[in-house]
């Protein structure tokens, strides 16, 4: 029996076996918690298996800085990133809600804007195909939040100076809930960076894709075997209907 309904559309087969393998820095896929022997390797088969387990995918970007061509060299400055002023390769990461791997592949140059790699890498057209899956982003995801409100949340919007004290309250507590919500994708990111290869990339720029998900790969294998964690509630309850 298929572990997901075949209507979700999860085809993720068993990973190969090793000989199989003819690059060893291949990418074979991302681990699944709970799920030994399938894996994640396309964004089909992550919003498939979100969708048909009902896993919440906080998505976050993160940047590795990478040697600086000499100049003179067509798209120099396509890897110059706009935040760190640095050459620079970006990659978007998916996690659970307890911060496990589930897909990293989304990898671009620096200069490539959050929401540019929405619209190119079909992101967006996920989940427009998969109404059930929900994401917590940053601000840098504002666009698809507005596209897709009922789904992806991301920080509110501060109110204006002169609202009044309720609304500045209001906003701060929105803010926290949802940066909480949304940690976990950050601390994905941060075991990323305990290798030390993608702490400061020092080889071809053209190798690091392959790098990158080898890394990846092997964080997903060590978080998947995680115990899973009950999720606790953090919806507010009104006092009245405590009290009655």
């Amino acid at each position: 029996m298929p572990p997901w309904p075949s209507c979700t559309g999860w085809t993720a087969p068993p990973s190969p076996p090793r000989s199989a393998r003819s690059d060893p820095c291949s990418p074979r896929g991302f681990a699944i918690p709970g799920r030994p022997g399938l894996r994640i390797r396309t964004l089909d088969d992550l919003f498939a298996y979100a969708d048909a387990e009902g896993v919440d995918i906080p998505l976050d970007g993160t940047e590795v800085q990478v040697r600086r061509p000499r100049a003179g060299r067509p798209g120099r400055q396509a890897f110059v990133s706009g935040k760190k002023k640095q050459n620079t390769i970006k990659t978007t990461t998916f996690s659970d809600h307890q911060g496990r791997t589930l897909f990293p592949g989304v990898v671009r140059p620096g200069r490539v804007h959050d929401r540019t790699a929405v619209l190119t890498e079909g992101i967006a057209e996920q989940f427009r195909l998969h109404p059930d899956v929900h994401a917590e982003v940053d601000s840098g995801y504002r666009c698809l939040a507005k596209e897709f409100p009922s789904q992806v949340s991301a920080p509110p919007k501060k109110p204006a100076q002169d609202a009044p004290d309720g609304n500045m309250r209001a906003w701060r507590e929105a803010r926290r809930r949802q940066s909480s919500a949304r940690i976990v994708v950050e601390h994905t990111n941060a075991e990323f960076k305990q290798w030390h290869p993608l702490q400061r990339y020092t080889g071809r720029r053209e190798d690091y894709e392959q790098t990158h998900l080898a890394v990846a790969g092997l964080v997903s294998d060590r978080a998947a075997r995680r115990t899973t964690r009950r999720l606790t509630s953090t919806e507010l309850v009104p006092v009245c209907a405590t009290a009655c």
